[in-house]
């Protein structure tokens, strides 16, 4: 077997989520594909893809494998690119579309390290949230975080992950008093925050060994995707509970600093973690500038994701966000929860 071409194929098959999709990047047969990441999955004794109707799911293990070749073939094409390019240095700029959450809590702080290891290449930094004709055109690559659903031909690459945290300020649990178990959080102000879709993410799920709770979060506020903030800056002013991502609780944030408590920690909420992603035109990975950029969060994210307390991996699309609910509890009431 071409070990090399065989990883390349179930790269291409990982990021498209489709063996046709894949076959068309590659200029080879669907039946090509498949029989190649066929004999990869023999060789290794694993199975990387769940198969479904809709399309392919790597499993647990397509993951894992998934991320650990990557930075090798990264590698690979950054030494064929040294090997035959001219002296000339990358320059020019690069049109990032990043959703504000993304923006405001990991890609700000790192953006001057970019610019001092690649002085000529230049950023246009633009608002984006779900992939649309308007939002899509003339943009090289995405920052998304969740599940974009939709994306056409863009190529998805899962770079890492969130999970949430359920917390309020020091006043607000001494006044109000501190849950105990999920269920004591209908009780409270809970501020919920507006999904990229329209759905109302009031699904707070929770998870203790065998036991799982899903509870419906409600309170005075919602507020879409984009003011994400507001509910944080209310919940350090003592308003109410917010779930927030475990970004959080990095050095220097609000959980790490006191300002914000969580609650709950001896639950885990891993029953729904939203992942990072690049999305971006295959043909941009072409470009030298474009793919520094790329390389450059790749290693931002695998940076942050060594900082997470708990590294859930990445969760598929839930319920909700499939059927596009305006409230993700819709979704718990339909199971007859």
């Amino acid at each position: 077997m071409d070990k090399l071409r065989s990883l390349k194929y179930f790269v291409a098959a990982a990021e498209t989520s489709s063996f046709s999709a894949a076959s068309r990047r590659l200029g080879v047969s669907v039946a090509a594909v498949a029989k190649m990441i066929g004999a990869l999955e023999r060789e290794l004794g694993v199975t990387l893809f769940e198969r479904h109707s809709q399309g392919l799911a790597l499993t647990a293990s397509g993951g894992n494998y998934l991320e650990a070749c990557l930075p090798a073939l990264e590698q690979l094409a950054l030494a064929d690119e040294q090997a035959s390019a001219s002296t000339s240095r990358a320059r020019g700029t690069v049109v990032v579309g990043v959703q504000p959450v993304i923006a405001q809590e990991c890609l700000t702080p790192a953006l001057p390290r970019f610019a001092a290891m690649y002085p000529e290449i230049q950023l246009d930094i633009r608002y984006f949230m779900r992939v649309t004709d308007e939002q899509v055109r003339g943009v090289d690559v995405f920052l998304v975080m969740g599940w974009p659903q939709a994306i056409g031909d863009l190529v998805l690459r899962p770079i890492g992950a969130t999970g949430f945290v359920v917390c309020a300020a020091p006043a607000y649990w001494a006044a109000n008093g501190m849950p105990r178990h999920p269920s004591e959080l209908e009780h409270h102000n809970c501020m919920c925050i507006r999904s990229n879709h329209g759905s109302v993410m009031d699904l707070w799920r929770f998870r203790r060994g065998d036991e799982q709770v899903s509870i419906t979060a409600g309170g005075w506020l919602t507020v879409d995707n984009a003011h994400r903030d507001m509910v944080r800056d209310l919940a350090i002013a003592g308003a109410g509970v917010v779930r927030v991502l475990d970004w959080h609780k990095r050095q220097g944030r609000e959980i790490a600093s006191g300002m914000l408590v969580p609650a709950l920690t001896d639950w885990e909420m891993d029953v729904e973690v939203p992942p990072v992603n690049l999305l971006y035109p295959p043909s941009s990975r072409r470009i030298a500038r474009v793919r520094l950029f790329m390389d450059f969060v790749t290693q931002l994210f695998r940076d942050i994701e060594q900082q997470r307390e708990f590294r859930s991996p990445a969760t598929s699309m839930p319920r909700w966000a499939i059927g596009r609910r305006s409230r993700a509890s819709a979704a718990l009431r339909a199971d007859g929860g």
